[in-house]
């Protein structure tokens, strides 16, 4: 059974979500709240599965409880920690519209998906599984806003950027790049004729060296720095670009944008 806290500071909306999400026999709802100070509470107290957070474009302080909630820190070098008591709450955040700003805000601040509040209530409960069982997920509609913005950022920022992508061997290079193509492990794994274990391993480093949280973080990274485009943005039908590194890549089994992005090291239940 996968637990969930809401927070949200509209009485009816909560009653909303609770009432969608324990109509499915697999979630239930352990709690709510309704501000930041109530949500940091609660997910410490409750620990649940996932924090269902509605992201009020009003209310910058949201981000921070994202950062509170995960344990995460925009400008931390290594994965997140788990503490002695189990994983910290996943997070799902709930956003009106699909402007850039807040949604990179909320990845950089540790959450695990993004959603639109005009999604099916099927959507909603198929993404806190995704994200309940490790992975992540972003609205379709949201990657390619959230894809445009950080590639109109690139220039600015990137000097840092392509230090830290220095840092990757050319293997991981290659996996990054089929990151952020949206290809699971198991498909890296065969595409590049590597171990499943052996992309779990490459994932967690690439993790560690460009300061990255998540496997959500890594693909914006990704499309950041420039080692692949947008998949609507590709002159070649080979998939992720490689042009920085001699030796070209693997092909794309498909396309993948706004799919369910697989964190490492975890099994789906």
């Amino acid at each position: 059974m996968t637990t969930v806290l809401i927070v949200d500071d509209q009485a009816l909306q909560r009653l909303g979500l609770r009432m969608l999400l324990e109509s499915q026999p697999d979630l239930t709802v352990v709690g709510e709240a309704a501000d930041c100070t109530q949500a940091v509470r609660a997910a410490t107290v409750l620990q649940p599965d996932v924090v269902l957070l509605d992201l009020d474009r009003t209310d910058a302080d949201r981000v921070q409880a994202i950062r509170r909630i995960t344990r995460s820190d925009c400008h931390a070098k290594a994965p997140r920690p788990e503490p002695a008591g189990g994983l910290p709450p996943r997070v799902l955040v709930l956003i009106a519209s699909d402007g850039d700003a807040y949604p990179r805000a909320a990845l950089r601040a540790g959450a695990d998906g993004i959603l639109l509040k005009d999604s099916l209530p099927e959507e909603l409960a198929a993404a806190v599984r995704i994200v309940a069982r490790g992975d992540s997920v972003l609205s379709p509609r949201l990657t390619r806003t959230l894809i445009e913005a950080v590639r109109a950022r690139h220039a600015a920022d990137s000097p840092d950027r392509r230090r830290r992508l220095s840092r990757l061997t050319e293997r991981e290079t290659e996996v990054l790049a089929a990151l952020a193509s949206g290809w699971s492990n198991s498909e890296i794994a065969e595409r590049l004729s590597i171990a499943p274990t052996t992309v779990k391993t490459h994932i967690s480093s690439i993790l560690t060296k460009i300061g990255a949280r998540t496997r959500v973080q890594a693909v914006v990274f990704a499309y950041e720095t420039g080692p692949v485009r947008p998949p609507w943005q590709q002159s070649r039908p080979g998939g992720p670009d490689f042009s920085d590194r001699p030796g070209g890549g693997p092909g794309r089994p498909g396309e993948r944008t706004g799919r369910a992005l697989r964190r490492p090291g975890r099994s789906p239940t």
